[in-house]
């Protein structure tokens, strides 16, 4: 069984940052991807960024240049660095890792940003 557990959500300005992590436990090693996703009220949950344990990186087009993920492979955790803040990333994100052929998520956080 895999648990994850996301931190650092919150109300943030227009411009501001912040810094989302989330630590896997339990029966894994190395996930071969871990990411983030996020949904808004009304709308369908999408990708944010995911990386690879090899440290390859994919981000939404909205968000390049913005954000940064990143992953502590030896502690399971995965990381999202998100600058320069706008009110369309109010949503609630998601922790997402692959392993063993099955998708666990984490039970979310929320984010605001308020202009």
């Amino acid at each position: 069984q895999v648990q994850l557990v996301e931190s650092g959500g919150g109300l943030v300005q227009a411009g501001g940052s912040l810094r989302l992590s989330c630590a896997a436990s339990g029966s894994i090693f190395r996930p071969r991807l871990m990411g983030w996703y996020r949904q808004a009220p009304g709308k369908q949950r999408e990708l944010v960024a995911v990386i690879t344990s090899g440290g390859v990186t994919t981000y939404a087009d909205s968000v390049k240049g913005r954000f940064t993920i990143s992953r502590d492979t030896v502690a399971n955790t995965v990381y999202l660095q998100m600058n320069s803040l706008k009110p369309e990333d109010t949503a609630v994100y998601y922790c997402n890792v692959e392993w063993g052929l099955v998708d666990y998520w984490g039970r979310g956080t929320q984010v605001t940003v308020s202009s």
